[in-house]
């Protein structure tokens, strides 16, 4: 006795020196939404799609160009062959500027080319003397494809998927704050049922103590044989390794919840994390259509496979305007610079400012391949692609509907545990009660209230496991629903 004293008050002395936190299942929630480091990782994700969707405009963005070029030349004269002179050389001096503005325009695929030129040529020419000529023009110009890259072409394709990948990202926030949470409440569960399982290790080791004690008292006296002192010695060294290992136990569903709630686990290793809520059983009407209902809605990772199957139909309907020829409208609309009396590039900017030169093309243009192996199978593959997705997505649902019935199969008949649990733990104490009057009686055996201590200890176990595992039911029921967040009112605003 004195030994299991010793072991007790060491307990109590460990347990006394560590700051204690008291700590509800919502704090618990609400310290793993924002420092648990999956779902911080995870948080990146809509962010990263973010860009690349932001990213996707640039086809539209226009791009601007300029250049200057200076040419020279300078050609040998010579002998005519006509007059038999000889011919002066010829020399000539060019600048050009040339810019422009190109881009494309939504939603039709339209792209457009607004450009300018301007170049000054000056010098020499044989016996022609010396000239000075400047020309140029500013135009702006269209083109609209009208068969392949009509619907949807390379730069709709990507804004279009990049879209649909963020939505997708968006989901897997979800489902990482669903699975986190679902782990948490596992974890608070667990941990309230280690703890209340020490108290019933605690509470076996005292009845073991008692017994002991009163065999002993017995057995100086005479009254009973020394072996039922060694049985209750026996039964006392097997009651303490049992709390030694719900000791145990209790530490390790401690770090579990540790690591769950927070990102600086050293800080957080010294503290015993009290759980301020107990075990219930709450009855819960259990409704498979309406449970089917949500799993079809909710389910994180069934919509990001619907995402799936809808990216894959943007990519089938590109694939397949992939197939049409190539058939643009094209225009463009301008005026030019030149003539016999415009000799600087001020005179050329005068005319372009006076519009008395003006020039415009239209027409279309149409390229039809005479082969299309690689665009013929690049779609037949986009469909079997789609086909498989859809597959994939029905076999999820069957799935989802079977998880769910296993919950709700779980759920009740763990409801059901609870109550079956709590009448054994009452029998139990009963019978203990009953049987330790009769030793006082000399009408039973120690060995017979030894047994009827271990069921009662076995009784209360089981009644604790009962209770964890129905509140885990019910996490977990919500978990396979998809309703974990809705269930928590927790509210995912992606920004």
């Amino acid at each position: 006795m004195l030994a299991t004293v010793g072991v007790a008050t060491t307990v109590a002395a460990q347990s006394n020196s560590i700051p204690s936190r008291s700590l509800s299942l919502d704090e618990s929630i609400q310290m793993a939404v924002e420092h648990n480091f999956d779902v911080q990782i995870e948080r990146y994700n809509p962010r990263l799609r973010l860009y690349d969707l932001r990213g996707a405009y640039a086809g539209y963005d226009p791009l601007f160009s300029v250049s200057g070029q200076h040419d020279f030349s300078l050609s040998g004269g010579g002998l005519d062959p006509v007059t038999k002179l000889p011919s002066p050389a010829s020399e000539s001096d060019d600048n050009s500027f040339r810019s422009s503005v190109t881009g494309g325009l939504l939603p039709w695929g339209t792209t457009y080319n607004i450009s300018g030129n301007i170049q000054e040529t000056y010098g020499t020419f044989g016996q022609g003397g010396p000239f000075d000529n400047t020309r140029g023009s500013v135009s702006a110009g269209l083109s609209q494809p009208r068969l392949k890259n009509f619907w949807i072409d390379g730069t709709r394709l990507r804004i279009s998927v990049a879209k649909n990948r963020l939505t997708w990202s968006e989901q897997g926030l979800r489902l990482r704050l669903m699975d986190n949470i679902h782990l948490v409440e596992l974890a608070y569960y667990d941990l309230i049922a280690a703890r209340e399982n020490v108290k019933v290790q605690e509470q076996a080791l005292q009845l073991a103590d008692r017994l002991l004690a009163e065999n002993k008292r017995r057995v100086e006296v005479g009254a009973l044989a020394p072996l039922d002192e060694k049985q209750a010695a026996s039964q006392v060294a097997a009651r303490r390794a049992d709390l030694q290992a719900a000791q145990a136990r209790l530490a390790v569903a401690q770090n579990e919840l540790k690591r769950l709630i927070s990102d600086q686990y050293r800080e957080l290793h010294d503290t015993d994390l009290d759980p301020s809520e107990s075990l219930a059983a709450p009855l819960q009407i259990f409704n498979l259509q309406d449970s089917w209902g949500k799993g079809m809605t909710l389910r994180p990772d069934l919509l990001q496979l619907k995402l799936d199957l809808e990216k894959q139909g943007v990519q089938l309907r590109y694939d397949k305007n992939q197939l049409f020829p190539q058939l643009d409208l094209f225009g463009t609309y301008g005026h030019g610079a030149g003539g016999a009396f415009v000799a600087e590039f001020s005179d050329g900017f005068d005319q372009f400012r006076q519009g008395n030169q003006p020039f415009y093309t239209y027409g279309a243009r149409l390229s039809v391949p005479l082969s299309s192996v690689r665009e013929r199978n690049v779609y037949k593959s986009s469909k079997l692609r789609l086909e498989q997705i859809l597959l994939r997505l029905k076999a999820t649902e069957q799935g989802i509907l079977t998880e769910i019935d296993n919950a709700v199969i779980a759920a009740r008949t763990s409801h059901e545990r609870v109550s079956s649990t709590r009448e054994a733990r009452l029998y139990a104490e009963a019978a203990l009660e009953a049987e330790q009057k009769k030793l006082e009686n000399g009408k039973s055996t120690s060995f017979v209230v030894l047994q009827l201590q271990r069921d009662l200890t076995a009784a209360r176990s089981a009644e604790i496991s009962a209770l964890a595992d129905y509140n885990k039911s019910l996490a977990d029921l919500a978990h396979r629903e998809g309703s974990t967040l809705e269930r928590r009112k927790i509210d995912v605003n992606v920004k």
